[in-house]
Parts: structure tokens; sequence; C-alpha cells
């Protein structure tokens, strides 16, 4: 399973960026080879809209499963519902704690957008 988490920077000690869309980072973790990608997200970090929906298409296109972010806005949540990516809400902690608390089962599947969207 790929699991991807929004970060401030590089890394899975990375502190996890609240937002999605324009998070400064994705870190994809793969749960079977223990690789990580970094992502450097900073093209829809300064998208003037449409930043949820590029970095939820990026996701998709990587194979992500899950998502680990603080927040999701309706058109991001839509196109990794679509897609049968999960989310799960975290806003603070290192992205290594989020996918540790992810896999023993301590995060809370997020069943709708949480905010609205341009958050």
């Amino acid at each position: 399973m790929k699991i991807a988490v929004s970060a401030k920077k590089e890394g899975l000690d990375a502190e996890i960026d609240p937002r999605f869309g324009r998070a400064k980072w994705i870190i994809i973790y793969d749960d079977v080879s223990k690789e990580i990608e970094n992502i450097d997200n900073t093209l829809n970090f300064n998208a003037a809209q449409g930043a949820g929906i590029k970095t939820a298409e990026l996701v998709v296109r990587k194979g992500c499963s899950v998502v680990i972010t603080g927040h999701l806005g309706p058109k991001a949540f839509n196109v990794l519902a679509k897609a049968g990516v999960k989310g799960y809400l975290r806003e603070h902690g290192k992205v290594i704690e989020a996918v540790l608390d992810l896999k023993e089962g301590k995060l809370n599947e997020c069943k709708q957008a949480d905010v609205e969207g341009h958050w």
C-alpha cells in the first residue's frame, strides 16, 4: 500500500502540512517495499487555483491508496474518492508518526471534505 502524506519538507521526519493541495511536499511511503518518494509540490503550492485537484490527481497517478493530511477540500476529496483513495486527517506531528498511527488503526477515515474550497 502506498501512503501519501502532506509535509512541510522532505523525509519521514518532516512535520505534516495541514494543507493538502498547497502542501510544500508530498511524501509517499510504500509499506511493502519500504521505499520513500519525496515529491516537490511547489507547482501546485503556487497555483492560482486548482491546487487540491492537481495534488489529488498526482497522488492517484502515483498509485496511492491512502492520503494523510490536515484538511481535505471538496474538490480534492471528490477526486480521491472517485479513484478509491481513502483520506485520513491529522494536522500535527511527523510523517512517520502518522504512517505508524494509520497502520495501528489510530486514525479515523475522512468520509467527506472537512473544509470549503480555497482553504
